[in-house]
């Protein structure tokens, strides 16, 4: 019987009908025992972060899966670099992998399912039918998404809705046990009926991580800002932010809320779990959105304060088409080219309509989109606010005649 889409074929070599377990002393498991299960190819490597951080989640669901006896199984098809590292990589999962020196299976995997990034997670039915979004769906349900067929699918999306549409503060932030959050010292409960009409920006941080000891200092002053803004205009009870924090012990989530001017769940809360899965959230630092009715007005909140600091608020689609206008009009009075301090090439000022879009700024690294100063021979983008104009090289060396 071939197997999914000729994939038992492909998983088999001329020479090997087996894959390896992720005993340290690997066991051969036959191919043909994965008939009549559903099947997911993982697509990964050790050295990738994102790779490792997506495989501590799924070990999770796959373990759960497994020990509620669900016909599931996944195979590794490795991208690691060398021998030493696939193995080590292949001891911290508890599924299957198709041996390292199998280049050829490899690369008829690839080709076979067109994968273009990693992780990868290709989701195989016993009736042949696959679905590319496997990591995506783990992310975002867990083992709720089993066993991933389009009716299961379309059941948690319409859950999904209904959860949305019937989202408030209170059924966000608070569990049976617990309805307050932590003020900045750690010192007073905060209910969280209080928050109720205000703009509230959901903040999922932590302690360790590099983009975010880069970005909270920038939120600390953007918050400032817009609370000296608010207050002036006799409004200063309208916004607040809430430290959801992903610290990895309660000694580093105490150093550093102390950082922070603004209010925390509790450390290791479920809630913080659930959040994170009901947004969607697959890196941080992440900043969402919650208008005053309750509802999500954005998940993208730290690029929007990246972009346009403290006039971003509140966030609205009406307040960013009114930036939009502004910065076209800005755009108009900049140079069409010029020299930054940091590159040494020539940057030709782009837009979304004449070569640019979405980037990382190559000065301050954080996410940009529409203008930008681009280098078009290699790629080097900055923010037009990020740009350092320097005269250009050899410029003022003309000798005399």
């Amino acid at each position: 019987m071939e197997l999914y889409h000729n994939t038992g074929n492909l998983l088999a070599s001329k020479d090997r009908d087996y894959l390896l377990s992720s005993t340290a002393e690997p066991v051969q498991v036959t191919i043909s025992d994965l008939e009549g299960k559903v099947i997911g190819l993982y697509f990964s490597a050790n050295w990738y972060p994102s790779c490792r951080n997506f495989n501590k989640l799924l070990v999770g669901v796959y373990e759960q899966l497994k020990s509620n006896g669900c016909d599931f199984e996944i195979v590794f098809v490795s991208s690691d670099e060398d021998l030493g590292a696939f193995d080590g990589y292949r001891e911290t999962m508890p599924w299957l992998s198709v041996p390292y020196s199998d280049l050829e299976t490899k690369r008829a995997l690839n080709r076979q399912f067109d994968v273009e990034g990693i992780p990868c997670l290709i989701i195989l039915q016993p009736d042949g039918s696959t679905l590319h979004d496997g990591v995506e769906l783990i992310y975002k349900y867990g083992v709720e998404a089993f066993p991933f067929t389009k009716e299961k699918l379309g059941e948690l999306q319409r859950e999904e809705r209904m959860k949305h549409e019937n989202q408030t503060l209170t059924n966000l932030l608070t569990d049976p046990g617990r309805d307050y959050l932590w003020n900045p010292t750690m010192t007073r409960k905060v209910p969280v009926d209080s928050l109720i009409g205000k703009t509230v920006g959901l903040y999922f941080s932590a302690q360790w991580c590099i983009p975010c000891a880069k970005f909270t200092p920038k939120l600390i002053s953007i918050y400032h800002k817009i609370m000296q803004s608010l207050e002036g205009q006799g409004r200063g009870n309208d916004f607040e932010i809430i430290f959801v924090s992903y610290d990895r012990d309660q000694s580093s989530f105490v150093s550093y809320h102390s950082t922070m001017p603004w209010l925390a769940l509790p450390f290791g809360d479920p809630t913080v779990k659930n959040l994170a899965k009901y947004f969607d959230v697959q890196g941080i630092p992440c900043l969402v959105i919650i208008g005053p009715d309750g509802k999500t007005v954005t998940k993208q909140g730290r690029n929007l304060m990246n972009l346009y600091q403290e006039n971003a608020y509140p966030f609205t689609d009406a307040k960013l088409e009114l930036l939009e206008k502004e910065k076209e009009e800005e755009a108009k009075k900049l140079p069409r080219t010029d020299y930054h301090e940091g590159h040494h090439h020539e940057l030709t000022l782009v837009s979304e309509g004449n070569g640019g879009g979405p980037f990382i700024c190559c000065d301050c690294e954080e996410q940009g989109c529409g203008w930008a100063y681009q280098c078009l021979g290699c790629g080097y983008e900055v923010h037009p606010r990020c740009m350092r104009a320097v005269d250009p090289p050899n410029a003022g060396s003309v000798k005399d005649g």
